[in-house]
């Protein structure tokens, strides 16, 4: 009796992110030529780990060649966690090996490679396992400006959103917040604000402990829409990572929402309306000042995550579902695939995982960068600068009806508080720029433009 030939399975888990399909096709096309099957598990492990091998698809050349084009998953998706239970692991190792599977692709975030890790532990030598990094929030523990694949899609749509709020805002005379993606860290908030130059944008990272006051979140709010109506600017977008709910202190959310959680213990942020709670929380504030301002909450996420791949996710998966097959084929596993300034380079399981909580650690923004400091640079928010002036100050206050003093009561503890000048003072920031005679350095004058001059960059949008 012949034996029959082992498979490769590739499966999707987690939440969407455009790319999906281009690693599908490019892992799958490898695999062919080299003469092994192919099957695509259909919505992530929620089958496998009831036992249940049903569920799959056969993936040829023909079917896959031309899905790298669209978003979604040609193969479906779960956020099923097989970790929680053993027995759900073990029946997803069994249920493989009954499919005559002894190479696995997972396709994910930090849960799903978290996932990947355990499976590969409890399948040792029967199963090979390799992880495709996947995620809008850019949060897996990546190398340094390495992305995952979906991010820069998911920025691109996501700064066109913004761009027409923005207009629209102007237009209205309105105040939009805009709560993005990212269930723990700030990455993609922070580009689509920073591409986009909306107002202001609220990430965790910028915040100092674990925990954050509602309170807080409400004052650095208010404090931009006080600064922009000091200057006859009653608009403006904020932008909000919504990761900003994980850290929010818990008394104030359990006393406004019932948290809800998913199979991996998350909050459930998409089911809290943290827009509106801001909006509402910052139109009482601004009430006791007897200013009125018109806000409106807007979700951003869930249009971004299937989006047709622009072209660099495109290439950039391709890249990513080639070196995950090849790096299977020629016997890896246990590994995350990464593509280091051209090539590919195996992050081992065993490397990404945080020792103290013993899952794979999350990749933060880090609020002591130049790239951070830039971003800030360019925000409308009160800033140190505003309490060394006491005309500016005393704009602010007349603005709220206050003095000047009791402005300063109010609101200095937000300077304070306030990781970007903490790490300034201690000279944790390192400004490349500062120390480069190059950029100083004006162009010669030609008719009709000024010298460049690096001393002119905008500390705030006053006046735009």
């Amino acid at each position: 009796m012949s034996i029959a030939p082992k498979k490769l399975a590739i499966l999707v888990a987690g939440g969407p992110a455009p790319g999906i399909n281009s690693v599908i096709g490019a892992a799958t096309i490898r695999a062919i030529v080299e003469g092994i099957e192919v099957i695509g598990v259909r919505d992530g492990f929620k089958w496998l780990m009831e036992g249940d091998i049903s569920h799959t698809k056969e993936l040829t050349i023909d079917n896959v060649s031309r899905i790298h084009f669209r978003g979604g998953s040609y193969i479906g998706i779960s956020r099923s966690n097989p970790t929680k239970d053993k027995k759900h692991l073990e029946n997803t190792v069994t249920s493989l090996l009954r499919l005559n599977v002894d190479k696995l692709i997972t396709i994910g975030g930090d849960d799903t490679a978290y996932s990947a890790l355990k499976v590969d532990e409890m399948a040792g030598e029967r199963i090979k396992v390799v992880h495709v990094p996947k995620t809008i929030d850019n949060d897996l523990d990546l190398p340094h400006g390495i992305p995952t694949f979906g991010f820069q899609t998911a920025r691109h749509i996501g700064v066109e959103v913004v761009k027409n709020l923005m207009v629209d805002a102007t237009t209205t005379s309105r105040w939009y917040f805009v709560v993005s993606m990212g269930r723990k860290a700030g990455h993609l908030a922070l580009s689509i604000g920073k591409a986009a130059g909306s107002t202001l944008t609220l990430i965790p990272e910028e915040f100092p402990g674990d925990v954050i006051k509602l309170s807080h979140m409400v004052d650095v709010l208010v404090g931009a829409i006080i600064k922009r109506l000091s200057y006859g600017k009653s608009d403006g977008v904020a932008i909000l990572a919504e990761g900003l709910v994980e850290r929010l202190d818990t008394s104030d959310l359990e006393s406004l929402v019932d948290i809800e959680r998913d199979a991996h213990d998350n909050i459930r942020i998409a089911e809290i309306n943290f827009g509106e709670i801001l909006k509402y929380k910052v139109q009482e504030k601004l009430k006791q000042y007897g200013l009125k301002v018109t806000i409106v909450a807007k979700n951003i996420g869930y249009e971004l995550r299937c989006a047709d791949p622009i072209p660099y996710d495109m290439e950039y998966t391709r890249d990513l579902g080639f070196s995950a097959a090849q790096f299977i084929i020629n016997g890896g596993s246990g590994a995350m695939v990464s593509i280091q300034n051209g090539y590919f380079v195996p992050l081992y399981f065993n490397e990404i995982v945080d020792p103290l909580t013993g899952r794979t650690r999350v990749r933060m923004v880090d609020p002591s960068s130049e790239t951070f400091y830039i971003a800030r640079r360019y925000m409308l928010r009160l800033n140190q600068a505003d309490f060394e002036d006491p005309h500016e100050l005393a704009k602010y206050a007349a603005t709220c009806g206050i003095s000047l003093e009791e402005f300063r009561k109010q609101f200095y503890y937000l300077i304070e508080n306030d990781l970007l000048y903490k790490y300034l003072k201690e000279g944790k920031i390192k400004l490349a720029t500062a120390d480069s005679n190059a950029v100083y350095k004006p162009l010669p004058k030609t008719k009709g433009n000024e010298p460049n001059d690096i001393n002119g960059l905008v500390v705030d949008q006053v006046k735009s």
